[in-house]
């Protein structure tokens, strides 16, 4: 089976944040956060394209997709797809991913 995805270190570290912080109060509920997220990283592989660009934020080479209160931004066009970043809509996207390196 091909691979649909690929998480950059930077995803992989988003998630790792987000899923430890979930466990400290209900392990269980982590690891179903856990599987919505890999089965919906696996729907993006499958149907990239899906969501939307922030023309003001990164280069229409990044899609922006909603999970939850979650953002993953993903490089749509890539085979596999790139998840580049994971991070909670509450934040300033704009500030965040202006101050990580790579993602243009």
């Amino acid at each position: 089976m091909n691979k649909k995805f690929v998480l950059t270190p930077t995803a992989k570290d988003d998630l790792r944040d987000i899923l430890y912080d979930l466990a400290e109060d209900s392990p269980n509920a982590a690891l179903g956060l856990q599987e919505k997220f890999y089965d919906g990283f696996s729907a993006l592989g499958r149907s990239p394209g899906i969501g939307h660009y922030h023309d003001e934020l990164l280069s229409r080479k990044h899609r922006f997709w909603n999970l939850y209160p979650y953002v993953v931004v993903y490089v749509w066009e890539a085979k596999p797809i790139q998840v580049v970043s994971v991070i909670h809509g509450v934040r300033d996207l704009a500030t965040i991913l202006a101050l990580r390196e790579g993602i243009d």
